[in-house]
């Protein structure tokens, strides 16, 4: 059972899409504060938490939930299929005027949405994102996201990237667009910055997880979704073959014409740690190409296969 997708005819008023992945210890606290903060907007809204493949009780607590206030849609996918997936997956059973996207772990604090809202409800701005001047998290993940966004901000070309994440609303313009790119390798914040139209940052300080516990996105999975970055909105990756092999022909021709200046002058030849750590320094280069070539390679493949980015299990949306 698939969701509709509801790109062309908007029924409610506002939307907030919201993926859940073994949060059972944050449902009920993750719930109440969406409901309170969207029926301070409007009674005219639907909260959809999408469970990515939940293996604890995050499913059955939300059903709860969805039984004392049908305003709630419960998406389960039929196994994890990761973040941006079940985001997409959200965004497509949307029936919102406007629609947001909150991560379920709380960092993004839903009493933001109202003011999100107050930014696009004038006609003044076509989406309004969350912009983190401050991040409760450990100095080395601080020190990591810094860098990338000041790397991914630099090589990108795009606007609207630096310091934000999936924290944003859209009007059913700017969404309808969204949903248009295709692409299977995805950066939500690149592809909602790549868009275009009218944009605006509210800012906010990201909070710390409110059980306490360390973040759901390891450091495996950050750098996976920074390279995926990387490689759809940045060209650094051949830049920097490019350059690597600039410094290397730098590098061996300023060794060749040593070597042709000691065989004249009558001094000892370079010995065999010498090409040892040339034959090594060519290899390396070599390895680097290849591997950066090879995730093209894969990013190519995977367009290719056209598999979808998502499967439902079921939804629960009736009334």
């Amino acid at each position: 059972m698939m969701p509709a997708d509801n790109t062309a005819t908007p029924a409610l008023l506002l939307s907030v899409v919201v993926p859940v992945f073994n949060e059972e210890g944050l449902i009920d606290t993750l719930v109440a504060r969406c409901l309170a903060a969207l029926s301070s907007i409007t009674a005219d809204f639907e909260l959809i938490c999408v469970d990515d493949g939940s293996r604890d009780r995050t499913l059955d607590q939300l059903l709860a939930w969805r039984q004392r206030d049908s305003r709630l849609k419960v998406l389960a996918l039929s196994r994890n299929f990761g973040h941006q997936a079940a985001y997409t997956a959200g965004l497509h059973a949307a029936r919102g005027q406007y629609v947001a996207m909150m991560d379920g772990d709380l960092q993004d604090p839903p009493e933001l949405l109202p003011q999100m809202y107050e930014q696009l409800r004038h006609d003044q701005h076509d989406i309004a994102y969350g912009q983190r001047t401050d991040r409760a998290e450990s100095w080395g993940r601080r020190l990591l996201i810094g860098a990338f966004h000041r790397i991914f901000r630099g090589f990108s070309r795009l606007k609207e990237v630096d310091n934000v994440g999936n924290f944003s609303m859209l009007n059913r313009r700017a969404l309808n667009a969204f949903l248009s790119l295709q692409e299977k390798n995805r950066y939500l914040p690149g592809l909602r910055s790549f868009i275009g139209y009218r944009q605006v940052g509210v800012p906010y300080a990201r909070q710390p997880r409110h059980d306490g516990t360390l973040p759901k996105m390891s450091h495996g999975r950050l750098l996976k979704l920074a390279l995926d970055a990387l490689f759809s909105f940045s060209d650094l990756p051949i830049k920097i073959c490019l350059y690597s092999g600039l410094v290397g022909m730098l590098v061996f021709l300023a060794a060749g014409i040593y070597v042709v200046a000691s065989k004249m002058l009558g001094v000892a030849p370079f010995g065999w740690s010498s090409l040892g750590l040339s034959i090594y320094f060519v290899g390396s280069i070599q390895l680097l190409f290849l591997g950066i070539l090879g995730e093209y390679v894969f990013r190519i493949y995977r367009e290719n296969q056209n598999r979808p980015l998502y499967f439902v299990q079921r939804y629960y949306d009736e009334q």
